[in-house]
């Protein structure tokens, strides 16, 4: 009854299937493994910012070159600030207040400088309420992030800003405001002095839980619904066929092929036999219509 399924149609079906739904099924896994790991990385993140104030210091030297995994611990340098240098960042919102960080470079030996966020005050940026940093040689720690970009969070990439401040924290922006080399990082300190607030450190890229993480949980729920709508075509596909299979294997005829028992055989018509007085010719004449005749 099924003899069908051995149709060359019905094995490029059936190949198709089972190699499609192992892949959706795969695929489905992969996008939720992502998923399950940007929500680790979140709670890790999180973790990390609450423990930054109390963590234990690891020298600058052992969490470089920065990974998603070291973004946010606590990192300690020694070195020298550059008073020089103070430069403000304006512009920038802490528990939704605007306000502007306080920024120094601390010249370590032997590396590149290192930008240290000393903290945050709330208003303009006005260098005559920021207290001066610490002189001679002091241990700073802080939580190490990325370098900002024009995209990250908070950022005000506008142009224009006066002498003495910048508009994001990163190597190519202080690459023309100082005279040395600057490291691709910078930590913000979370035991601050008065009146300095901290700054909370921010979660690597790819790590949050944000749209592009959701995303990945929706491509999910497609890759397994892409299975379930597979299985629902080759049933229907299968039901389709089957039926009439299983009629025929039955004796049943489709609807409207089925044939009478007793066909009729039209009768042929009588030929016409011409009278005595007749020729061929008025015997076909009699055939004719009226309107022939005429």
């Amino acid at each position: 009854m099924y003899r069908f399924l051995l149709t060359p149609r019905w094995w490029g079906i059936n190949l198709f299937v089972v190699l499609a739904i192992p892949v959706c099924l795969f695929m489905g896994t992969w996008q939720l493994g992502r998923f399950e790991a940007r929500v680790d990385s979140h709670r890790q993140q999180e973790e990390a910012a609450e423990r930054a104030p109390d963590a234990t210091p690891e020298p600058l030297a052992d969490l470089l070159p920065l990974t998603k995994d070291t973004v946010g611990r606590t990192a300690e340098a020694t070195g020298r600030y550059d008073t020089g240098h103070p430069l403000l960042v304006p512009d920038r919102r802490v528990d939704g207040e605007r306000g502007f960080y306080v920024l120094n470079l601390l010249r370590t030996d032997p590396g590149p400088a290192l930008p240290v966020v000393r903290g945050w005050l709330p208003g303009d940026a006005d260098p005559s309420q920021v207290p001066a940093p610490p002189r001679g040689d002091v241990a700073v720690s802080g939580a190490l992030q990325v370098s900002e970009t024009e995209g990250s969070p908070g950022v005000n990439p506008a142009g224009g800003l006066p002498e003495g401040q910048l508009g994001l924290v990163s190597a190519a922006a202080l690459v023309n405001v100082v005279p040395y080399d600057v490291r691709d990082t910078w930590i913000t300190v979370q035991n601050t002095e008065a009146p300095l607030r901290p700054v909370p450190p921010v979660a690597a890229a790819g790590t949050s839980l944000d749209l592009k993480a959701f995303q990945n949980l929706g491509y999910t729920a497609e890759w397994f619904a892409f299975v379930g709508f597979l299985l629902f075509m080759w049933f229907r596909l299968f039901r389709r066929d089957a039926e009439p299979a299983r009629d025929a294997a039955l004796g049943l005829a489709p609807e409207g092929t089925a044939q009478s028992a007793d066909p009729v055989t039209p009768e042929p018509a009588d030929p016409v036999t011409p009278g005595p007085e007749e020729g061929p010719e008025d015997a076909a004449g009699r055939t004719r219509s009226p309107s022939g005749a005429a």
